[in-house]
């Protein structure tokens, strides 16, 4: 592989930052190539700096923003990438013949980052089939009941649980503005909050299976303040939150990353697991891959996951905050995401199940010839290696489903996200920020978990919390 950085040989002759990007510039086509392409093979042998402004440790939506702003302004970047590929939890792939996405699904038409990376790149949306039907909890189980009457049931009851969100998120873009409201709701879990409510048992089930989905598990685990602050950020209205699901770009959720990473020809190398990061107050950070190798800069943005953040050993240690973060972790422990092919032609079936269900959530994809794809969220207890266990819990939507075929990803067991889509835990808001975006040395942070405002399960997030790291990490070099 021939990218710039690559040999010490290489670093030395360039001996000045302007040789150093100038030689950037000229072997562009190169790093394109080995970036997108391979796996990081160009460093000679394992005892040798590769030399570099910025060093970027994972190769998502925040990290790929870092490398386009930095690349911009003249600096020389490497993203170093622990997979095979590029995305972190975002991941289009191809099944049943169709391209699909193992991990994040879907664009909002709130979230001005992406629209304004959609307009840069010329890349259009599509939305998903509107349902036909909704599966919801009824009095003896899952019934089916059409869009109109879901509303009815659902509506109402979201609207009094975001009840006083529109105070304590005044301001849902700058989420501490009402710090003094916050200290009252941050602790409750979306548990909590449900007991706070004088419901039936429907009632509850009516709304603990979203609650499960987005937690990961248990309602207890994800905070109040984490769905009430998407849903003042989508508008304020459950209509206006339930639009942030639904839009897909042509050509993939990768589609806009990998152009961004095509735009400065920033070299990604892949399978490159980070193990160690250094900086010990010389102007210079060193970065150790598990193959040995050695990256040096003066700035490192790690724009990993944050439940990802334990397995470097950082020196010095990691402040309490963010060490706080990746032990108690961000990303949550079960989320587990199913595309299913059912045979013969499908209704367009949408809805929840109460919490403790095999099958929480449901979400129709396209009609085949032969069958309709559709997307499931999964409970902690069901087998999806077990094709009986997974069509009977279709046959609970579905009566009568015949599964083709399904593909599981178990994201709270990854090896290198550690997790699945962000969503903070209880007192994490109040607890965590504005700590966790700060510099720890030269050392920055960057990802969708630690984001401002669209947190966690949205790219609006990561490439907002990449812009702040690419301004932090220009003022450290510059």
């Amino acid at each position: 592989m021939h990218s710039h950085g690559a040999k010490s040989s290489i670093a030395n002759a360039a001996n000045s930052r302007f040789g150093r990007r100038s030689l950037l510039k000229g072997i562009g086509a190169g790093a394109l190539a080995a970036g997108l392409g391979a796996a990081g093979q160009g460093i000679a042998h394992a005892e040798e700096e590769a030399l570099f402004d910025v060093v970027i440790i994972g190769a998502g939506y925040a990290g790929a923003m870092v490398a386009r702003e930095l690349g911009a302004k003249g600096l020389s970047t490497v993203v170093l990438e622990a997979s095979d590929r590029v995305g972190g939890r975002i991941w289009t792939d191809t099944w049943a013949g169709e391209q699909i996405e193992v991990g994040g699904q879907w664009l909002a038409p709130q979230h001005q980052l992406v629209n304004k990376e959609l307009a840069r790149y010329n890349i259009t949306t599509y939305g998903d089939p509107i349902p036909d039907r909704v599966i919801v909890a009824g009095s003896t189980g899952l019934k089916a009941v059409t869009p109109d009457e879901a509303a009815k049931l659902v509506v109402p009851l979201w609207t009094e649980f975001y009840k006083g969100s529109e105070k304590y998120f005044e301001r849902p873009a700058e989420p501490l503005y009402r710090k003094d409201l916050l200290a009252a709701v941050d602790p409750l879990s979306l548990a909590d909050r449900i007991k706070q409510m004088s419901l039936s048992p429907t009632e509850v089930n009516l709304l603990t299976g979203e609650t499960s989905v987005y937690s990961g598990g248990p309602s207890t685990l994800g905070s109040l303040t984490g769905m009430a602050q998407w849903y003042q950020l989508a508008g304020g209205t459950y209509e206006a939150y339930t639009n942030t699901i639904g839009r897909r770009p042509v050509g993939g959720m990768t589609a806009i990353l990998n152009a961004m990473l095509r735009e400065n020809f920033t070299p990604v190398h892949k399978s490159s697991p980070v193990t160690r990061i250094s900086d010990p107050g010389t102007g210079k950070v060193t970065v150790w891959t598990a193959s040995g190798r050695r990256y040096k800069a003066p700035a490192v943005v790690v724009a990993t996951s944050t439940n990802a953040w334990k397995n470097i050993t950082f020196e010095p240690g990691l402040p309490k905050a963010h060490a706080q973060a990746t032990t108690q972790g961000i990303g949550v422990p079960h989320g587990t995401k199913m595309w299913l092919h059912i045979k013969g032609k499908i209704d367009a079936t949408t809805g929840t199940a109460p919490e403790g269900s095999p099958i929480l959530m449901m979400v129709p994809q396209k009609q085949l010839a032969d069958g309709r794809l559709m997307i499931a969220f999964t409970g902690p207890g069901l087998d999806v290696n077990n094709p009986v266990k997974v069509q009977e819990a279709v046959q609970q939507w579905i009566p009568g489903a015949q599964v083709l075929k399904s593909r599981a990803m178990a994201w709270g067991t990854e090896k290198w996200a550690a997790g699945a889509w962000g969503f903070r835990r209880p007192g994490q808001l109040t607890g965590l920020f504005p700590q966790i975006e700060q510099p720890h040395g030269r050392i920055l942070f960057a990802g969708a978990d630690i984001a401002q405002g669209w947190h966690g399960a949205f790219i609006e997030g990561a490439l907002e919390s990449g812009l702040r790291a690419s301004s932090q990490a220009l003022n450290l070099v510059k």
